[in-house]
């Protein structure tokens, strides 16, 4: 017995954090939100990398009406398409739960801020999906610096951490970040920070005059001129979450 019970055990069995990207659904119209998944990530199938995901269905609208079979089927294939992968869902009438328990799917709770949503009324743009919650652990603490002047077609991508740029980022360059964004130099070409659903993400730059900043999806374009405030001046934006959707905020820096 003595030797036995020096064994390494064969199996162990604990709690564990699995971080799940979180898709709301705000209401019954799936073809919206299939036109909306289409419209960002049309260009980018597999953009998720086979993340899990929780189908939130707090905020379906029907009543008691479950989505046709079309409708579920439809839904499941665009966000696997995009490369999530359905693990468990949260809410919904009974319809929409018996149809995804009979999927393999499993109910689940929701914690913290949304990850992925669904169009927000109010905002610059719509936002079909955004990635991971800014709960979810795993950022890195270090960021990728560049030194270098970013010119006309050029593209910077921080996966996974913030991004500072030590010099211009040019007209028609662009710099993405799935945290914050540090242009400690005018900004001229497009920012995308919280590119994977960090809603907390920020644009940070010396001389803010971009032709489009963007954090987790909600975007705004120079179409719209810069308010005098901020317009070539060093500045932030960040994302700001109302009973009327989300909208971005510039504000000046001190």
């Amino acid at each position: 017995m003595s030797s036995a019970s020096a064994l390494p055990p064969a199996i162990e069995i604990r709690h564990g954090h699995m971080p799940l990207v979180v898709a709301r659904l705000r209401g019954p119209d799936v073809d919206a939100a299939l036109a909306e998944l289409e419209q960002r990530y049309g260009d980018a199938p597999g953009f998720f990398e086979d993340e899990p995901l929780l189908l939130d269905l707090s905020e379906w609208s029907g009543a008691d009406r479950g989505p046709t079979p079309l409708e579920r089927q439809a839904l499941l294939d665009g966000l696997q398409r995009i490369g999530l992968r359905p693990l468990a869902f949260h809410g919904g009438p009974n319809g929409w739960q018996t149809a995804l328990r009979e999927r393999g799917l499993t109910a689940g709770e929701v914690q913290g801020r949304m990850a992925v949503r669904g169009p927000s009324k109010g905002a610059d743009s719509p936002a079909a999906v955004a990635p991971p919650t800014a709960s979810a652990p795993g950022l890195p603490v270090t960021a990728l610096v560049v030194d270098r002047p970013l010119r006309s077609g050029q593209q910077v991508y921080a996966r996974g951490r913030d991004l500072v740029v030590l010099a211009m980022v040019n007209p028609g360059a662009e710099v993405i970040a799935d945290g914050h964004i540090h242009v400690y130099a005018p900004l001229r070409g497009k920012a995308i920070a919280g590119a994977r659903g960090l809603t907390e993400a920020r644009v940070f730059a010396l001389a803010l005059e971009p032709e489009l900043v963007s954090i987790a999806g909600i975007y705004r374009t120079a179409e719209t001129p810069w308010p005098d405030a901020v317009r070539g001046k060093p500045a932030q934006v960040r994302l700001d979450s109302g009973p009327d959707g989300d909208k971005l905020l510039l504000e000046p820096l001190s």
